[in-house]
């Protein structure tokens, strides 16, 4: 369960204020792949991160009975200077789980042959990203923090990410962003949108889907 309790977030952007949050208590339930619904620009990605702890509200608290991942996909926390292999290494120890286990599972879903004993600062944006979605299913979490996992990789790798992501989300939950309607009828149960700084939480994934879909026919409107 993540208990979202008077949640709030604004910062400046190019001189003018940004609210992200507005005071949002919502409840994510234990178990429940949700998808998070916005519009661009809404604060998704903002919201998927104070959720796992990488950017601080302007106020409220975010509570959890579980453990969460970092936004799966997500590589801009990687020293370069290290190489993919040390910097598995430094995450399995951070969590407390089997080095030698996380780097076998890592190498050989990531694809990456030699460069995986390379530094990251010479590694293409692809194989950032192939390695940071690998690192992320290495984890064992109970909620799984997903922007745009669709995105990583050609198709084959899209494939194989998918079939892992479904396995894990067998015993797992997950908060889902991406802008494929049919990817999160295939992963998610549930709905959240994002409007206006406002959360709403649908229990009905398409009762969520619609309302979202309304709020994008009103923006095109407008």
């Amino acid at each position: 369960m993540i208990h979202l309790q008077n949640l709030s977030k604004s910062y400046k952007l190019n001189g003018k204020l940004k609210v992200v949050a507005d005071d949002i208590t919502a409840t994510f339930p234990t178990g429940v792949s949700v998808a998070l619904l916005g519009r661009n620009g809404a604060g998704k990605s903002s919201l998927l991160r104070m959720i796992s702890g990488a950017m601080l509200p302007s106020s409220g608290k975010i509570l959890s009975t579980g453990t969460i991942s970092w936004p799966v996909g997500f590589a801009g926390s990687f020293n370069g200077e290290l190489t993919g292999e040390q910097n598995c290494r430094f995450v399995a120890r951070v969590y407390g789980v089997d080095t030698d286990e996380l780097l076998d599972f890592v190498e050989d879903f990531a694809e990456l042959g030699d460069h995986f004993k390379l530094p990251i600062r010479t590694y293409s944006s692809g194989m950032r990203s192939r390695l940071a979605f690998g690192l992320s299913m290495a984890v064992p979490f109970d909620t799984y923090l997903v922007d745009e996992v669709s995105a990583v990789g050609d198709a084959a790798f899209r494939f194989k990410s998918n079939r892992v992501f479904n396995e894990r989300m067998a015993s797992s939950g997950a908060i889902v962003v991406a802008h494929s309607m049919a990817m999160l009828r295939e992963t998610c149960h549930a709905g959240a949108v994002l409007e206006g700084g406002k959360l709403t939480f649908y229990a009905d994934l398409e009762q969520a889907i619609a309302t979202h879909m309304g709020n994008m026919r009103r923006t095109m409107a407008g």
